[in-house]
């Protein structure tokens, strides 16, 4: 996958997913949930092939996390975590996750 820089999440997800990550991630209590083909998967199963950063400009609440992440099975996707207090990510089940 090669290193791109982008203004903004969209451009960044409109890419990765003509690069094939055409699922969501979420990382749920336990597992993380692939929301297209619902299916679960625990963190040693997946690994962050790239990490995106985007800075919110006036709010640090604002900031955002992209991830490309590949499943053991093939299943390629993205997961977006926010820096808000209402995100519902669990974070520490994303920091399980192997990066490559």
């Amino acid at each position: 996958m090669k290193t791109t820089n982008f203004d903004t999440l969209s451009q960044a997800i409109n890419s990765l997913t003509k690069e094939g990550f055409t699922e969501d991630f979420k990382a749920e209590e336990k597992t993380i949930l692939a929301l297209y083909s619902k299916k679960e998967y625990l963190p040693l199963e997946l690994k962050i092939i790239k990490t995106y950063r985007f800075d919110g400009m006036d709010n640090p609440e604002d900031d955002t996390q992209l991830f490309a992440i590949i499943a053991t099975d093939g299943t390629k996707g993205t997961l977006v975590m926010s820096y808000s207090a209402q995100h519902n990510q669990n974070v520490e089940l994303i920091k399980q996750i192997k990066n490559q």
